[in-house]
Parts: C-alpha cells; sequence; structure tokens
C-alpha cells in the first residue's frame, strides 16, 4: 500500500474518498447525487463526471438541477475546482461538498470559500482509499449553496 505524503506536483492524485466519511457526509446532508471528480472505480455517487469529460468544463447547475454534488479534486491546483464551486453555486439550486487540504491561508481560500462558503474542518484525519496511513494535512470540507457562510469543526467519525 501507498501512502498519500506530500510532494509537489509529484503525488498521486486520485485517492479514492473512504466510504465511512462519505456515509458520515450522507447521514448529515442526505444522499450525494453526484460526484464532480471521479472514474467509475471510485465514483461516489450513482452518477458522475469522468476525467474525460472534463468536470471544469461541464455545466453543473444546467446539467445536474438542484442536485447534491459531491467534489474531490486533484489537490495539485484546487483553485479552479473552488472557483467553479462558487460560480456554480450562486444562482442555481445545486449543493456541492468540496473535500480539500485545510489550506485556509492560500489564495485560493481567500478568494473563494472564505466568506461564501459554510467550512468544516474535519476531526479526525482521513485515510484515503489504498492507503494505510492518514492524509499528512488537516482536511476540511468546503459547502456550496447551503445557505450562510460559516465555520465550524466536525467530528465526522
Amino acid at each position: 500500500m501507498t501512502e498519500p505524503r506530500q510532494k509537489p506536483g509529484k503525488s498521486k492524485q486520485d485517492y479514492g474518498t473512504p466510504w465511512n466519511l462519505i456515509r458520515a457526509v450522507e447521514a448529515r446532508f442526505g444522499r450525494l447525487d453526484v460526484d464532480l471528480a471521479a472514474h467509475a472505480d471510485n465514483t461516489k455517487a450513482q452518477r458522475f463526471i469522468s476525467p474525460e469529460e472534463d468536470s471544469l468544463v461541464v455545466p453543473w447547475a444546467a446539467h445536474l438541477g438542484p442536485a447534491l454534488a459531491w467534489l474531490n479534486p486533484p489537490f495539485a491546483d484546487i483553485e479552479p475546482w473552488a472557483s467553479k464551486c462558487l460560480e456554480e453555486t450562486r444562482a442555481s439550486s445545486l449543493r456541492v461538498v468540496l473535500l480539500t487540504p485545510a489550506s485556509v491561508g492560500s489564495n485560493w481560500f481567500a478568494e473563494h470559500v472564505h466568506r461564501r462558503a459554510s467550512v468544516l474542518a474535519l476531526s479526525p484525519r482521513i485515510t484515503y482509499e489504498g492507503t494505510t496511513a492518514p492524509y499528512p494535512k488537516d482536511c476540511m470540507l468546503s459547502l456550496f449553496g447551503f445557505g450562510a457562510p460559516g465555520f465550524d469543526v466536525w467530528r465526522w467519525k
């Protein structure tokens, strides 16, 4: 088994979200309708957008309607994903749950998440599918389309 370690620009970018986190998310927010960045072998919803379809090009709100969407994007470049989450949920009934490292000092967080989404810092750390040790950074969920922005800590396990 491999371990998810920080190797900027070189690390594996498609670790699957563990099912225990997905079940906790669904218990809190409802059943996930679509996975916005998945492969057939790691999707967390019945419907998904594959890399070949290019989720950053697909107009989510127009194609999905009032859906609850899951997004565990490649961590190497989160900015376009966070930007799209904000854009697609501004004037629609789409809700997006975005899983990322808790990079609250990053530009993408300041520009697209802070005071624009509800944020749940996750405790404990996540052990992704195909790994044996927790991811070496804290993670968070940014909730777009859920109403008022805010920040809290969620003991999901």
